[in-house]
């Protein structure tokens, strides 16, 4: 089997502006970067296709194919005679030098050109790192040279951001000797800043500038408190993000038109991409595939409760992939014996998908398809067991190998997503935004994870009480928890019961325009592994990358 980047580097990939063409886009509207990738107009057209959202049970460190599986199925739309385009996020430099390596699909189900678009693609992910780091900069310059706002240097909030996993920047001291005003700073992973979650909630160039001026950056001494706009420095953000916020358009290996574009980590931050990408792919084809990152406790979650309220949209069906290999290890199975049969850790594992089934059918009232991501190694019991679960579930399932056979491996799936999407279904939330911040967080916990209620800290309780009296409490809230179990612990596998969460602080993102709840151990900057995806990445002899998968 040859690896994810050399079967990229062995499709024929079709111009641009040809790709471009199958949306009804003229080269007159294309800003091209290069032969293969372009930026597109910022489309606010009235929506003309379905929305396909693409989510999962809760994933193995490896993650259960997600991309693969939306890029998969927009190929078998394709096929099947459809106008499809998909519309995914950029992936972070973090995962794709640590442990997960690419974000561009798998196999062949993959975006293309796929090292481009995992590394640098169009500058959209450094642009909003310097953007973020510009205010940074702004907010200790304005301390050092005066502090005319009276800037308590003790309770500044917003930080430093860099697209890269490094634990080392977590806490760090800056301004010593005398170099700036010392004090304590902690960078977040680009993705998980609320630059780009602000990127990915504007509606347009004027709703970004507005958002970014409402970053709080920190309190002053009297205790109110201080944003961007009063230091003047949501012009010059907005300008080095002028270009970033026009949607990317590519294709995949079977030339279906792809925008990706924004890249928010779904643990940490809200998980999806674009608004104006979504609005774009509406504007332009009868089918949209779109996905939210991680589990549907995380990405589909907030995508639903957050996304959609602020966007105006709601998906017409919601897939859940799923893999036996991750079933098996919800249900105890030893990992080095995942390649065997192991009928009663899947029966055990169920339970998990069973779960998030339920939330998608029952709390957002939406049509649900499973798609199992078929592996070599799962036998034909546990496939039946897996069906006859799903089915008794009430939800369609179908195993399908895009991995493998690209388009072809996605058309039983692309035809019960298009049966399914022709339901008619209005959208339910998990919770209700006018209630109190702390009912719209037992409301999540409860309606979507399964648990029995959350524990407040002395200091998330006593935040609570100040956002709610500075005007913050009718925002959604996004739970920031670990991707790997409905709880907030992650050794909490499959479905368990009468678990509490504990929400131990409260970040108000005044321009994101949402309230992050910190639960249990989750890091804001994540850390590399033992042995990184970096080691294995290089250049060869001709210039080509190699390693990347």
């Amino acid at each position: 089997m040859l690896s994810d980047i050399e079967i990229a580097h062995g499709c024929k990939m079709q111009d641009i502006g040809a790709v471009a063409a199958k949306l009804g886009i003229g080269e007159e509207q294309l800003e091209r970067y290069g032969k293969y990738k372009a930026k597109l107009p910022i489309g606010t057209g009235a929506r003309k296709g379905k929305l396909v959202l693409v989510t999962a049970i809760n994933p193995t460190a490896s993650g259960e194919g997600k991309t693969t599986v939306s890029i998969g199925l927009a190929d078998g739309m394709a096929r099947l005679g459809k106008q499809v385009c998909l519309a995914l996020r950029e992936p972070s430099l973090g995962p794709v030098f640590g442990i997960k390596g690419g974000a561009a699909g798998g196999g062949y189900a993959q975006v293309v050109p796929m090292e481009e678009i995992n590394l640098h693609f169009t500058g959209d992910l450094h642009a909003i790192t310097a953007a973020n780091n510009l205010l940074c900069a702004m907010l200790d310059n304005h301390i050092f040279r005066g502090n005319a706002l009276d800037i308590d240097p003790a309770k500044v909030y917003f930080r430093r951001c860099l697209d890269m996993n490094d634990r080392s920047l977590r806490n760090v001291t800056i301004g010593q000797k005398g170099e700036g005003v010392e004090r304590e700073e902690h960078f977040e992973i680009t993705a998980a800043c609320e630059v780009m979650a602000i990127l990915c909630l504007a509606t347009s160039l004027q709703d970004l500038q507005r958002r970014l001026g409402n970053i709080i950056v920190g309190e002053n001494r009297k205790g109110e408190y201080v944003y961007a706009r009063d230091l003047h420095a949501e012009g010059a953000m907005c300008a080095l993000l002028k270009d970033a916020i026009k949607p990317n358009l590519v294709q995949t290996l079977e030339g279906t038109p792809a925008i990706v574009h924004g890249g928010p980590f779904a643990n940490i931050a809200h998980g999806c991409n674009s608004i104006i990408a979504t609005y774009t792919a509406l504007s332009l084809a009868d089918w949209v595939v779109t996905e939210a990152g991680f589990g549907a406790d995380l990405g589909a979650e907030k995508f639903l409760d957050t996304k959609c309220r602020v966007a105006g949209i709601q998906p017409d069906c919601i897939v859940i992939v799923a893999t036996v290999k991750a079933l098996k290890l919800h249900g105890g199975a030893d990992k080095a014996s995942l390649a065997e049969e192991d009928l009663p850790a899947l029966q055990a594992g169920m339970p998990n998908l069973y779960k998030h089934i339920e939330n998608m059918k029952n709390v957002y009232k939406k049509p649900v398809v499973v798609a199992m991501n078929r592996f070599a190694g799962d036998t034909p019991a546990e496939i039946e067991a897996v069906m006859r679960g799903v089915r008794e579930a009430g939800a369609e399932v179908v195993f399908t190998d895009v991995f493998l056979q690209g388009g072809k491996g996605g058309e039983a799936l692309a035809e019960a997503v298009c049966k399914a999407a022709m339901q008619k279904s209005e959208l339910h939330y998990s919770y209700d935004l006018n209630d109190p911040i702390r009912k719209k967080i037992e409301d999540i916990v409860k309606n979507v994870y399964g648990g029995s209620g959350v524990e407040f800290s002395p200091l998330a309780s006593q935040k609570i009480d100040e956002a709610e009296a500075r005007g913050y409490g009718k925002l959604p809230v996004i739970i920031a928890k670990t991707q790997y179990s409905l709880s907030d612990d992650a050794k909490l596998l499959s479905r368990p019961q009468g678990f509490t969460v504990h929400v131990r602080d409260i970040i108000v993102k005044g321009g994101a325009e949402f309230v992050v709840a910190v639960a249990g151990n989750i890091m804001l900057m994540p850390g590399l592994g033992k042995v990184p995806a970096a080691e294995h990445i290089g250049v060869d002899e001709s210039g080509e990358i190699v390693g990347l998968s």
